[in-house]
């Protein structure tokens, strides 16, 4: 799996299913540097999982705005399929969906994308053409059909589940 630097000192943020069970996590810096990492908070229906590790100082990523994403919109999904580090795969929006039977959480507002995402790519981010996070790459429903939780439902988790 893969993972985004949310903030500079040492929140990362994935997927629940990428975490879920493991005794032990690392995270790979993309300087090649592994740290251990802790779960600090986990949304298994949601698979959202944000991790902390020492670290201070890290790039981080600009947020982008996925309440305004079209139908249309060229995307991009990075993460490590087949052991491949920053891979990337470019294509289109389809929609936000809803009402999904084929996501966990068919009541939550997901990103519907056309492009290769492969087992690797969950818990990485999902960008705009200009680089920005608008979601976090979640799940495949076919060869050309992907999912990510949207960046604003990512910020709410983080605002419900860090602020107790």
């Amino acid at each position: 799996g893969a993972g985004t630097i949310w903030h500079a000192d040492g929140l990362v943020i994935t997927n629940a299913h990428v975490v879920a069970g493991r005794s032990r996590l690392h995270v790979t810096l993309p300087d090649g540097e592994s740290l251990p990492a802790e779960i600090i908070a986990a949304d298994p229906e949601r698979d959202l999982a944000a991790l902390v590790i020492d670290a201070h100082d890290l790039p981080t990523i600009e947020l982008g705005r996925s309440k305004r994403l079209q139908p249309g919109q060229w995307v991009m999904a990075v993460g490590h399929p087949w052991g491949v580090a920053g891979a990337v795969t470019g294509g289109t929006v389809i929609g936000m969906g809803r009402n999904m039977p084929e996501v966990p959480r068919p009541d939550q507002e997901w990103i519907v994308v056309d492009l290769h995402m492969r087992p690797g790519h969950s818990g990485g981010p999902l960008v705009d053409h200009a680089g920005r996070l608008i979601g976090v790459n979640t799940m495949i429903a076919g060869p050309d059909v992907g999912f990510a939780v949207p960046v604003h439902a990512v910020k709410a988790f983080l605002k419900r589940e860090l602020s107790a």
